[in-house]
This record gives structure tokens, sequence and C-alpha cells, in this order.
């Protein structure tokens, strides 16, 4: 008997608030949520989250923060321990529901909703998205939004810290339109450019979980840099710091991660 055949296989795919109109921003389903913490439990490692809670605490300074795509509550049940309030948008409730069956989810109040539009009540000192969610809004005008509510909800001098993956084209051969982008025992993962004119691609992976072998693909839209800038500014945001990664390591043309520090600008 093969591997392959002693793994049952399940297709885990994406959806999106509405059925028709456009390409709207992904909504994880319970398939997808219920096995979100074990797909990707390298990222709960002290030695990758310490280096964000560091940094987003530091921003905070003790006052509220919001974090858009809050997902299961990876991080904003850490930051809660350091910070005087966390809160969460999040658009997929199932997600929602993995993140209130953790201890500690009674500290962050989280608000089902879309986080190109959804405000919450007050003002925070920071708001932050990590884990390249911004790419799983997949148009240009909903990624302004984004830039626009995170704005939105902010004080003066505060700040909104994004974290997200540097386009990797540059890596595609001439004339194909695909690359792997992790090849371990138990994720694969490809990445094709679909759509280079409005920034389309597709994430396809491969997981091993539970002894099941789990298809997952969904769209998002890759952002650049300099996109990342005007965004902001449109939004009246100022570009303060840009980094490589959480560590502040120096950011270069050859860099495949950024962390962006915003900053609302403050009364002269």
């Amino acid at each position: 008997m093969t591997a392959t055949s002693q793994i049952g296989t399940a297709w885990t795919g994406w959806r999106r608030p509405h059925d028709t109109g456009p390409m709207g921003s992904s909504i994880w389903g319970p398939e997808i949520a219920e096995i979100y913490d074990r797909t990707y439990a390298a990222q709960f490692d002290r030695s990758i989250l310490d280096p964000m809670l560091d940094l987003l605490s530091d921003l905070a300074q003790g006052g509220p923060a919001l974090e858009f795509a809050v997902g299961t509550g990876r991080v904003a049940l850490a930051l809660s321990d350091r910070t005087e309030a966390v809160q969460g948008i999040e658009l997929s409730p199932h997600m929602v529901m993995q993140l209130q069956a953790k201890p500690g989810a009674d500290a962050v109040m989280v608000t089902v909703g879309d986080m190109t539009t959804t405000r919450v009540p007050g003002a925070f000192r920071l708001v932050y998205l990590v884990a390249n969610t911004i790419m799983n809004v997949t148009t240009q005008d909903e990624q302004i939004a984004v830039f626009a509510n995170a704005a939105a909800h902010l004080d003066r001098g505060g700040y909104f810290v994004l974290e997200v993956i540097v386009p990797q084209l540059r890596r595609v051969p001439p004339g194909e339109v695909a690359r792997v982008f992790t090849l371990q025992a138990d994720h694969v993962g490809i990445e094709t450019f679909d759509d280079t004119v409005n920034q389309i691609a597709w994430s396809h992976h491969w997981m091993k979980v539970d002894e099941r072998l789990v298809r997952h693909s969904a769209p998002f839209r890759y952002v650049w840099p300099a996109e990342l800038d005007l965004m902001a500014r449109l939004a009246g945001l100022i570009r303060r710091e840009r980094w490589a990664g959480w560590n502040k390591e120096p950011f270069t043309s050859d860099s495949t991660t950024q962390v962006v520090v915003y900053e609302k600008d403050s009364p002269q």
C-alpha cells in the first residue's frame, strides 16, 4: 500500500461573502478554521511570536490595540497580556469560534465583519494586520479601504502595522506562471500568477493534517511596497519604518517579506 493511499484526502476551497459580482475578500469556512492552528503550528513558536509582540507592544505603549483579520487569535491573545486592551475584527465566524474556545479569549473582544468597512467603538493607539492578510482582499479599491478603515480607528499619532510578503515574480522562470514556495514533508505550496494585470495570484496548498491530505486553494492580490505607501498616503498615513522582518532587519531589494509601520499624521 502506498503512502498516498493510506491518507484520506479532503478538499477545502475558499469562499467569499457574496456569490455574484467582482471577486471579493476570501473568507475561511469551518473546514479551514478547524485545522488552521495545527497547519500553521510553527507560527506559534516563541522565536517567531515574541519579536512581533515586542514591536507591537512598544508601539501600543500600553494603549488599546485593534487587530484586523484576527483569525484564531494567535497574536491578539498573546498581545492582550502586554497592553491595555486588544480587540479584533474577523470576517469568518468559524475562525472566531476557534478563538473564543481558547484560554484568555474573554480578554479579546471580537467583531465579526469585513476589515474594509467594519467599525468598532473607540480610538486605538495601534491597528495591525499580519500574516499577509492584506492580500486576502482581492481588489485594489478594497485594499485602499483597509488603510482608510485603519486610519479611521487610530488616534492621532497612532500606528498601523502591516506584515506582508514582497511579490516574487522575479523567481518565476521566463514563460512559466507558477513557482513552488514551500516543499516540506507535510506541506507543499505552489503559487500561480493568474492575472498579472490585476495582480491576482492563487496560493495552492497540499498539507498533511491528522493523517489526511488536505488540499486548499485561494486567490490573493499581491501588492508592491511603493503601492502600499501610496495607499497609506491616501488614508492620511505616513510611513515611518519598513523592515524585512519583526527583528528589524534592513529592507533591501532582495527582501522577500516586509513589516511596515505607518503613523497617523499628528497635528502640527
